[in-house]
């Protein structure tokens, strides 16, 4: 197989190759194309580069192996990104014995904002950075999912395995978690 040429290929071109059974080298240009957004994903949720770069060679090994179910209803990457989200929160639920719906009951909200304070429209990248450092890993996973991959609702549901409805109140909570807590880490006077 010349690099090159697999290297031109779609996504979509390589996944027939590999299902029809030509090469099984091919799944290396994937491999490359995807490795570092997926370790960058995983270290994004466990903040440590080893057991990072751990979790990806497990989620590439579970790629190639449901490979040949994947029924390309949607883009690889995205079906990628949704096995990366699955495998990061089940390892920090197994971890941290967090469970969502326990977690949120106990770190409830004084209120849910429905509206961003005009004060928060100087919030900082930084600052941000700080705040979702503080919610709980799936909280942060919807936001993620959401504004920094652009994913939908039914994406996001069926990442979480959870359903739409749910997906869309947990990010409404998410939102409202970071806007509070922003607004007394940053905003107090």
């Amino acid at each position: 197989m010349k690099k090159i040429a697999a290297d031109k290929l779609t996504d979509k071109e390589i996944i027939e190759k590999i299902k029809s059974g030509e090469s099984s080298q091919y799944f290396e240009v994937l491999y490359s194309r995807y490795h570092k957004k997926v370790l960058d994903k995983c270290y994004s949720f466990v903040k440590d580069k080893n057991l990072a770069e751990e979790l990806t060679e497990d989620i590439f090994s579970k790629v190639y192996e449901k490979l040949s179910s994947f029924k390309q209803l949607s883009a690889f990457s995205s079906w990628l990104y949704t096995i990366t989200y699955n495998h990061c929160i089940d390892y920090l639920r197994a971890k941290k014995k967090l469970h969502y719906p326990n977690w949120n009951a106990k770190n409830e909200l004084p209120e849910i904002i429905d509206e961003l304070d005009e004060s928060l429209n100087e919030i900082t990248y930084e600052n941000l950075l700080v705040v979702l450092e503080m919610i709980h890993s799936e909280e942060k996973a919807l936001l993620l999912m959401k504004y920094k991959d652009d994913l939908s609702l039914k994406q996001i549901s069926t990442a979480l395995r959870i359903s739409e409805d749910a997906a869309k109140m947990r990010l409404k909570r998410a939102r409202a978690r970071v806007i509070y807590l922003y607004s007394e880490k940053f905003l107090r006077d």
